[in-house]
């Protein structure tokens, strides 16, 4: 009996260990939310694939292009909210035409009152502020602006999330050799424009961040979900001291698991730490955009994503990925990490859902 005792307290441990993680297995029986994806096309592909995989979707409209598009976007995801109810929501955005009109503010206003009033949870800006658009005297407006100041006060005051894509990633600054990503070394050779070595002439890296950050400090109470983990995804001690500094932001991994991986396999115990340090913190997002097309090729890419990120986050499984040189290891996070990161933390921070 003794020895029977003693074998038990001995495996208690390891039983635990093991109810306290996910498996490969348990990836479509979790509910699970992309807090950053993009929708511009009515054929339901995503929530098919979404549904089959346990995934909510959060849709960002993202002021990329005319105002136009951002007007048609947002006539679509109200239709799509009102046909999916509780399976997707969406952000809102305004546009920048008419910046110089003393008026711009105003409309503004009213334009975001209409949307959230028609079901958007968030606003979103994007880098055209502060890395394109130009005022009637050429000069790059900044995110600081005080034009900006009324819409982003009426944000705070009615703990409307602000989500912000400001800057780039780091590596936008070097040349494309030097970057420690392919993700970003692929995209900036396909969008010279945004690629910023080679435009000295712009904004540097440390005025986008900045900017951003006096933003922030004039906006105490403003609820902020950094995207693509608040262009600071280059290093977790810096995006720490950052978190730290700004207790009402939050931030979200998409487009920038590369520079998770990166840094994971370089030094896997300080990411693993992070993570846990600021699990109420992180939210999972792919920033995937589904445009229509081949349904079949875009469900296996997304659900090929969902699941490579999945095993990132919840196994210890030696690794690779396309996105850098080398091998990693998984995170191997907690169940109640996990939990939050794909779906609570959502929750809480957008209100919804």
């Amino acid at each position: 009996m003794k020895f029977r005792i003693t074998l038990l307290s001995m495996l208690t441990p390891f039983i635990y260990s093991c109810d306290n993680y996910y498996s490969m297995d348990d990836f479509s029986s979790v509910p699970k939310i992309d807090a950053h994806y993009h929708i511009y096309s009515s054929q339901n592909v995503s929530i098919d694939q979404a549904r089959k995989d346990n995934f909510r979707l959060l849709s960002i409209n993202t002021h990329s292009g005319t105002c136009e598009r951002v007007i048609d976007t947002q006539q679509e995801l109200d239709k799509l909210k009102q046909e999916l109810q509780q399976e997707i929501e969406y952000t809102t955005t305004f546009c920048m035409d008419d910046w110089d009109n003393p008026a711009w503010s105003g409309n503004t206003l009213l334009w975001l009152k209409q949307c959230l009033a028609d079901g958007a949870i968030a606003v979103k800006v994007w880098k055209n502020i502060g890395m394109e658009y130009r005022n009637s005297d050429s000069v790059l407006v900044m995110i600081d602006d005080p034009q900006f100041d009324p819409v982003f006060q009426y944000l705070a005051e009615n703990k409307i999330p602000l989500v912000g894509h400001l800057g780039e990633p780091k590596n936008c600054w070097l040349p494309l050799e030097e970057m420690t990503t392919k993700n970003d070394s692929g995209y900036f050779s396909r969008n010279p424009q945004y690629h910023m070595y080679k435009h000295p002439e712009f904004p540097s890296y440390e005025e986008q961040m900045a900017a951003r950050d006096r933003m922030l400090d004039k906006n105490p109470d403003l609820i902020f979900i950094g995207c693509h983990l608040a262009s600071l995804e280059w290093n977790v001690d810096t995006l720490s001291e950052w978190l730290d500094k700004y207790p009402n932001a939050a931030v979200d991994m998409a487009a920038r698991m590369g520079q998770l991986f990166y840094q994971t396999r370089d030094n896997h115990d300080k990411v693993r730490d992070f993570f846990i340090k600021y699990q109420n913190r992180l939210l999972y997002g792919t920033d995937i955009i589904d445009r229509g097309g081949d349904a079949e090729l875009f469900q296996k890419r997304i659900h090929e994503t969902w699941l490579h990120d999945w095993e990132y986050l919840i196994t210890d499984n030696t690794m690779k990925s396309g996105l850098i040189d080398g091998e990693f290891k998984g995170l191997k996070l907690p169940k109640e990490v996990v939990d939050k990161i794909y779906s609570e933390n959502a929750k809480v921070w957008y209100q919804s859902f």
